[in-house]
């Protein structure tokens, strides 16, 4: 087993939960936010959906130019926010599945105006900023949607909307 192997499971269990969590965003709430300094409930959704990709992207360089790029165009509705959300899932595991070990224990380094402001071995990449990043994100949006009165689906477990025991 290669060690992309775990993560890739791993990142296509948590795709799936992700995903249930974006398909329950209301259209209608796309310029929502909770806060004067938090993004809107459509610019965090873009984010999520918009990061499945670029890390996996990235990461296929020793260097990356961390100024390129950023989230793709807001989409318009829920529908889109999820369509945009599968194709970088399905390029995420493109682009991953075929990393060696020895590919994945290089170093990478994130740069702004060629100076390295973060450097890490590739397969720290994948586990901080795609996997964690995306679920420390996942957390935000569910608080978002649970302020919005949106019936959240299960994450790691029944939720107070789905639960049969409660």
């Amino acid at each position: 087993m290669k060690a992309i192997d775990p993560m890739l499971m791993e990142f296509e269990q948590e795709s799936a939960t992700t995903r249930r969590l974006l398909e329950r965003i209301p259209a209608d709430k796309l310029s929502w936010k909770p806060h004067a300094k938090a993004r809107t409930l459509g610019e965090l959704a873009n984010h999520i959906a918009s990061v499945q990709v670029r890390i996996p992207a990235a990461i296929q360089t020793s260097t990356f130019d961390l100024a390129k790029g950023g989230d793709s165009k807001m989409p318009e509705t829920t529908a889109d926010i999820v369509a945009a959300f599968d194709a970088n899932v399905a390029e995420a595991k493109r682009l991953l599945a075929p990393m060696s070990d020895e590919d994945l224990l290089s170093n990478w380094e994130g740069q702004v105006a060629g100076h390295t402001v973060f450097a890490a071995p590739k397969m720290a990449v994948v586990r901080a900023i795609l996997l964690n990043h995306t679920y420390h994100h996942r957390g935000q949006l569910s608080t978002y949607l649970r302020s919005l009165d949106v019936a959240l689906p299960s994450i790691y477990g029944p939720t107070a909307d789905e639960n049969p025991f409660m």
